[in-house]
C-alpha cells in the first residue's frame, strides 16, 4: 500500500495549525477573561492553584499546539529545501544502488505547492544529465528516479544499446566487465555532450530500441542500468508538473538492517 507522506503531513500541519489559531484567537482570551473575573471576585484571597487551573490549556489544545511548529518546519524543509528518499531497485546502477538513501534538492527546478505540485516560482528546468526524482506518470502516488537524457524538442534514438540525441551518438567507453571471472554485464562511461556518467548494460540481453521526439514541457528519462530499467522507453515522457526535484547526494546505504556510510557523497 502506497502512503502519501506529503499529503498526510500537510493535513497534520493544517489541523494542528487550526487548533493553535483557534486557541490564540478564541480560547486563550476566554481563559484570560475567566482568570481576571476570578481574581476580581477573590480580592486578596486569590488561590494561585485556581489561577493556574483556569489559565491552563486543555490537553486537546496543548498537544496539537506543541506539535504544530515541528510539523511546520518539517513541511517547509521537505517541500521547499531538501527531501530524503530511499532507492528501492537497481534501475540506476551503478550510480545508485538499491538501499541507498539520497537527498533531493526541492528548489533546483522551482518552488511548488506541496501535494498539488503546482509551480509557484520558477528557478531552472531539468537539464540533460540530471538525476531527477518525479512522480510516476502512470501512478503519481509513486516516486521514480531516472536520468534526464532528453529535453523538450530533442529527438531521441536508442538502438543496439546506443543512445543518440538529435542525430549525435553519445560516446561510450568500456570501464569494466563484471564479475571478472564470468562477466555478465558491462560498466561504461557515457558522455552526454560533455556530461560524463557511468551506465551498465547486460552482455546479450534484450535490445530495447525506438525513436522519440520530446514534446514541449516534457522530459525523456532513462535508468543508468539500461537493460534493467522501466523508463521513458516503456511508458513515455515525464510532464513538468510531475517533477519533484534533483538528487544530489547519498547520505546512507542500508540494503538490510545494518546502515553503512561508506557510499556517502555527491552523485553524478
Amino acid at each position: 500500500m502506497d502512503i502519501d507522506f506529503a499529503y498526510w503531513l500537510v493535513i497534520a500541519t493544517a489541523v494542528t495549525g487550526a487548533v493553535a489559531l483557534l486557541d490564540w484567537v478564541v480560547l486563550k482570551p476566554r481563559r484570560m477573561v475567566a482568570v481576571a473575573a476570578y481574581q476580581k471576585e477573590s480580592g486578596q484571597n486569590v488561590d494561585h492553584t485556581m489561577v493556574q487551573a483556569l489559565s491552563r490549556e486543555p490537553v486537546w489544545v496543548e498537544f496539537p499546539k506543541s506539535f504544530f511548529p515541528v510539523l511546520l518546519i518539517v513541511l517547509t524543509v521537505r517541500s521547499f529545501v531538501v527531501e530524503p528518499f530511499k532507492i528501492p531497485t537497481g534501475s540506476m546502477e551503478p550510480t545508485l544502488l538499491a538501499g541507498d538513501f539520497i537527498l533531493v534538492n526541492k528548489y533546483a527546478y522551482g518552488l511548488r505547492i506541496p501535494v498539488l505540485g503546482t509551480k509557484i516560482f520558477a528557478i531552472d528546468d531539468p537539464g540533460r544529465g540530471d538525476i531527477m526524482v518525479f512522480k510516476y506518470p502512470e501512478n503519481p502516488r509513486i516516486n521514480y528516479i531516472k536520468r534526464v537524457v532528453g529535453e523538450p524538442g530533442d529527438k531521441i534514438t536508442y538502438y543496439n544499446k546506443e543512445l543518440q540525441i538529435n542525430g549525435e551518438v553519445m560516446p561510450q567507453r568500456l570501464l569494466a566487465q563484471l564479475p571478472p571471472a564470468m562477466p555478465r554485464f558491462n560498466v561504461l562511461e557515457e558522455d552526454l555532450g560533455g556530461l560524463k556518467h557511468r551506465i551498465q548494460t547486460q552482455l546479450g540481453g534484450h535490445l530495447s530500441s525506438g525513436e522519440w521526439v520530446v514534446p514541449e514541457g516534457h522530459y525523456f528519462v532513462l535508468g543508468d542500468n539500461r537493460d534493467n530499467s522501466r523508463d521513458s522507453r516503456a511508458w513515455g515522457f515525464v510532464p513538468d508538473e510531475l517533477v519533484v526535484g534533483q538528487a544530489f547526494a547519498v547520505w546512507m546505504h542500508m540494503p538490510g538492517w545494518v546502515p553503512s556510510f561508506k557510499r556517502n557523497g555527491f552523485v553524478e
